[in-house]
């Protein structure tokens, strides 16, 4: 039977011994190097830390992110500067640790055979996994742990910047999953996300244009862009392919950092782009917890 650490991983990953056992995907050997395309380039940074998040939740074929999608899977990557100037120019950013943990769903318990196939994660694994309140009070340790909250209020002591491939995980995700757990959204998570999907795909379209300008993650051009997927925006970042499993919350994690790596050794100022509403509410809700079957199909 595999077994799962659910416990936060406070050692370095580069010090964690390479077992199928602590981790159920596969850590790639060299997880954020790369081929230089160009010379980095220092600017001025506002955020200390990056939190790098990509959930995996319950899904069945057919619906839509409208769904109460459960998070089944909460993987970060935590990226702090290695080159940061007192004025705050930097340029190289690497992965100092990592938080993962599988989470069980109480609103729909059982995995869809869908569910599985595309995530890899089994029904064992979520049965033995901590509720979702569980797993945040865990990450607040985490985060306390790196200095980044205050461990009694969890207000922030460091200017940390959530970062997510599209708006969905926090924006969508983890509102709902707050929602169905009946808890507060966590004061640590409210703050708005760097979408780091926009960032790539604006930077592919517009690159020719921008390349003696300082790309800023909020600039719009008002036209159409084309969506890239994380295997899309490593090739266009000369990153090569993507290491391990795609919808394995931890390797998409690690991939998105490694993007994220790449954005800021470019000279791209990295800041959100997404406003987060911790009050959105769905057709589907009734009162806190409470989901309306009647309005899903």
């Amino acid at each position: 039977m595999l077994s799962v650490h659910y416990q936060p991983m406070f050692e370095s990953f580069r010090d964690r011994p390479q077992s199928a056992a602590a981790v159920s995907c596969t850590m790639p050997k060299e997880l954020s190097r790369w081929t230089p395309q160009i010379d980095a380039a220092r600017v001025k940074q506002p955020y200390d830390a990056f939190l790098v998040l990509d959930v995996e939740a319950t899904c069945m074929q057919g619906v839509g992110f409208d769904w109460p999608n459960e998070i089944i899977e909460w993987p970060v990557c935590l990226l702090r500067w290695k080159d940061r100037s007192p004025k705050g120019m930097a340029s190289e950013l690497e992965i100092v640790d990592e938080f993962r943990s599988f989470v069980k769903p109480t609103w729909r318990p059982e995995l869809s055979q869908f569910c599985t196939s595309l995530t890899g994660i089994t029904q064992v694994q979520v049965n033995l996994a901590p509720t979702f309140p569980t797993v945040m009070k865990m990450f607040a340790r985490f985060l306390a742990q790196h200095g980044l909250i205050d461990p009694r209020n969890g207000r922030p002591l460091q200017r940390f910047c959530w970062c997510s491939d599209g708006p969905f995980d926090v924006r969508d995700f983890v509102v709902k999953q707050c929602f169905i757990s009946k808890i507060p959204m966590p004061s640590w998570l409210k703050g708005d996300v760097l979408d780091v999907r926009r960032v790539v795909s604006v930077w592919a379209a517009t690159r020719e244009r921008s390349d003696n300008q300082q790309f800023k993650t909020t600039s719009t051009t008002g036209r159409q862009f084309r969506s890239l997927s994380i295997p899309q925006q490593l090739r266009v970042l000369g990153l090569g392919t993507f290491q391990g499993r795609q919808h394995c919350g931890l390797d998409d994690t690690r991939n998105i950092a490694r993007i994220v790596i790449e954005l800021a050794r470019r000279g791209i100022r990295l800041e959100p782009n997404t406003s987060i509403n911790p009050n959105r509410r769905w057709q589907w809700m009734g009162r806190q917890g409470e989901v309306l079957e009647c309005h899903l199909f």
